[in-house]
């Protein structure tokens, strides 16, 4: 069909401590949907959050206005609504109060069909001793993957 697009929140792991993950349709006009399958959009600032009527949106999405959209170009930052299963929306309402835990945007990626999706997950916040752990582990394996190329040749 296309290239595949695959817009990745990096520090979403590094700060949060992921539970559960959905994929989530994403409700956009014309133009943002060209902006996304041309790449240029970034989900690093984003959160999201449920909203009065119990409806989930992502808030501070970046996606880029399209070069020839005219006059009817979207805005660049905006809350744009996520589209889940009434089971999962009240799953993730219930945690979120709660239990205190929040809603992270992990991906924004193209569906077979072209349709534009958000993998969420639902995460709870690293400390800082947590954080300097990650660093470590992710420095070992570094550092054992180099010895074990070494050790092949």
């Amino acid at each position: 069909m296309q290239k595949s697009i695959n817009i990745k929140n990096k520090r979403a792991r590094f700060e949060y401590e992921l539970m559960d993950q959905y994929t989530a349709g994403i409700v956009l006009t014309g133009t943002e949907i060209k902006s996304i399958r041309a790449g240029k959009a970034s989900i690093v600032e984003s959160f999201c959050e449920f909203n009065d009527a119990g409806e989930l949106f992502i808030i501070n999405m970046y996606v880029e206005e399209y070069s020839h959209g005219g006059y009817i170009n979207h805005r660049t930052k905006g809350d744009r609504k996520l589209l889940l299963q009434k089971k999962e929306l009240r799953k993730l309402r219930k945690d979120v109060q709660n239990v205190g835990l929040t809603i992270v945007p992990l991906q924004v990626f193209l569906s077979d069909k072209g349709f534009a999706k958000v993998r969420i997950a639902l995460a709870k916040g690293k400390k800082i001793h947590d954080k300097r752990d990650t660093i470590k582990d992710r420095d070992n394996k570094r550092q054992l993957d180099r010895v074990k190329k070494n050790f092949r040749r």
